[in-house]
This record gives C-alpha cells, sequence and structure tokens, in this order.
C-alpha cells in the first residue's frame, strides 16, 4: 500500500489526550498498539515536528500521521446491493433492507450491514478499509427502513450527542392486528426486560426488570378490514419500544415473531410450521422506519430523509386493504 499522509486538527474535547489515543479515535481502522508504532517511527507530526510517544495534544494543533502500515482492525466487505439516501463525505443516510443486522455477532459473523458498508466505502477508496463505517443507531434485522452511517469520528461523535440527547426525530410505519378507533393516541408505558426470557426480548409487564419510562405516539394513516396502518413516533429510545408497545395495548404488529397481542411474549424455541403461520401477508415483521431527521453533525443543517417502502411490506399493505388476513 502506498504511503498516504493524512491531517487532523485537535478537537476542544480532545484537549490533553496522548497523542496516540487521538489518533485512534481519528483512524478506527487501526488498533491502539499499530498508531504508536508508527508515532514511535518518527511517522507523527503536531504542527510540524516530529512527535513524542508520551506528546499531549491541544485545541487547534494539526496532526499529520504517515500511514506506513495498513488497517488492522479489518471488516472483510461484502457486495450486498444498497439503497443510498444520501451521501457526502462524512455521512452515509440508507434505506437498510429487512434480515440485515447491524454488527457481526458470534452466531452471525457476516453477512451484515457494516460488511455491506464497508465493500461499498472500500469501492471509493484508493486505500481500500481505511475508512471504518461507523454506525449510530440501530434497526432490528427484520425492520427496515432510514438508517445514518458515518464515515469519520467527529460526525460520528456528533450525530451520537444528538441521538443520546433525543434531538433526533424519527417516523416509522407499521401494519397492525386489528382495528384501532382513535386516530391519534400516546402510549405511555415503562419498559425493561422481560422476566425468565432472553435478555433481548422487553416487557411492560409491572414484574419488568429495569424498566424506564417510555413513550410512543401513534396516528391512523388508514384502517382496513382486519387492519391498521399506523405513523409511530418513539418519543424515547427503548429497545423494541414500537413493537412492545403497539403489542401490550392489544394491536401487535402483523409478522412480529416474539410480540404477541397482550404483550405476551411467543416462546424463543417453537416449531418451524407454527413460524410459517404467523403471518400470511409477510414474512418478517411490518414495521418501517419510513423518515428519519436531524441537523446535520458538521454543518448543523437539517436534513430530512424520507426511506420508500420496500416491496414486501407495499404487497402486504395491499393485500390488508382488501380484507386478507
Amino acid at each position: 500500500m502506498a504511503i498516504l499522509s493524512k491531517t487532523v486538527t485537535v478537537e476542544k474535547y480532545l484537549a490533553g489526550v496522548r497523542v496516540d489515543s487521538f489518533l485512534v479515535k481519528h483512524f478506527r481502522s487501526y488498533t491502539s498498539w499499530r498508531i504508536l508504532r508508527m508515532v514511535a517511527a518518527g511517522l507523527v507530526t503536531i504542527d510540524g515536528q516530529v512527535a513524542a510517544t508520551t506528546q499531549r495534544v491541544h485545541p487547534g494543533q494539526q496532526v499529520t500521521i504517515q500511514l506506513a502500515e495498513p488497517p488492522d482492525l479489518y471488516i472483510p466487505p461484502e457486495p450486498t446491493p444498497l439503497e443510498i439516501l444520501f451521501e457526502d463525505d462524512s455521512l452515509l443516510v440508507i434505506n437498510k433492507p429487512a434480515g440485515l443486522i447491524a454488527h457481526p455477532t458470534g452466531e452471525i459473523p457476516d453477512g451484515t450491514l457494516i460488511n455491506a458498508v464497508q465493500h461499498y466505502l472500500d469501492k471509493q477508496s484508493t486505500h481500500p478499509g481505511l475508512e471504518r463505517p461507523g454506525i449510530v443507531h440501530r434497526l432490528d434485522r427484520d425492520t427496515s427502513g432510514a438508517m445514518a452511517i458515518c464515515k469519520e469520528h467527529l460526525s460520528h461523535r456528533l450525530l451520537s450527542i444528538q441521538f443520546q440527547l433525543g434531538r433526533i426525530s424519527k417516523s416509522y410505519l407499521a401494519l397492525v392486528e386489528g382495528v384501532l378507533t382513535d386516530d391519534q393516541m400516546v402510549i405511555d408505558l415503562p419498559i425493561g426486560r422481560a422476566p425468565g426470557c432472553s435478555s433481548a426480548l422487553m416487557s411492560c409487564r409491572a414484574d419488568a426488570l429495569e424498566a424506564q419510562a417510555s413513550k410512543t405516539s401513534l396516528r391512523v394513516v388508514e384502517r382496513f378490514p382486519k387492519h391498521t396502518l399506523v405513523e409511530a413516533k418513539p418519543r424515547t429510545g427503548r429497545m423494541h419500544q414500537i413493537r412492545i408497545h403497539l403489542a401490550t395495548i392489544g394491536f401487535p404488529i402483523v409478522g412480529d415473531e416474539f410480540y404477541l397481542k397482550g404483550g405476551e411474549i411467543r416462546p424463543l424455541v417453537w416449531p418451524e410450521s407454527e413460524r410459517e403461520q404467523v403471518s400470511s401477508l409477510i414474512n418478517r415483521q411490518a414495521l418501517h422506519a419510513a423518515g428519519l431527521s436531524f441537523a446535520h453533525p458538521l454543518t448543523n443543517e437539517w436534513q430530512d430523509f424520507q426511506a420508500p417502502l420496500p416491496d414486501d411490506l407495499r404487497q402486504a399493505i395491499e393485500l390488508a386493504r382488501h380484507g386478507q388476513t
């Protein structure tokens, strides 16, 4: 790999950190020991002067590194097609397809969204692997829709802060079982971990563990003979919030594997024949992250993104419109 020179400016919040720690923040595809080795080799300068391994950085300084070694935090790129809603030098917004989890896990080591994004970024780069995508928020594996992914450190940090402070606007479309009578409502029910279940399952029951206040605003978009299409806007950010809130009030999302009417939870292990009968309308939960809005982390301009409905959910809505169950 040709030696690439990169210069970054020290931000205020990183004042006083060691130069290697500062560089690890900005070059997330490198381990800390490899960065430190390049500092020790004299490949890093601060305002034009060769940096010592123990030197600390201060706001406004220019730190330049000669990337003489290849990245060693490697994400295998995979050519999964991506629908790009927006892109600039710091940010990607995609329309995530259902069936993709965000990151590799022990059970799913590849075939994830991050593998697909790494492939997309590598195709545009003269130094594949240098850009390491940063996922700020997640969607469930079987939820489709808008997701923001950052290309570099500062945008990732600033957008993460917006999420933590609740300054992001998100809207979802959900096809639910049953016909809601109220045009609008707010579900205000605490959510915690479901007792006696996997830590990945949630509950609104009184005995839920570590429950936190949770609110979801609902608006009826269209009523069908046996279903309702609703817009859901989470005011808080709990795991599975929309799914468990809708199920608890008696209107579970069509195709949901686990959350049943009244907030009951289907066992984690159940027959494949029964699994196939969850819904004839769609073979996954009918939930789509249709809208995502936030201030651009670097320009501060308000951005509003709309993710088109995928074909499977569009077809399910049409079937529900004609009364199919």
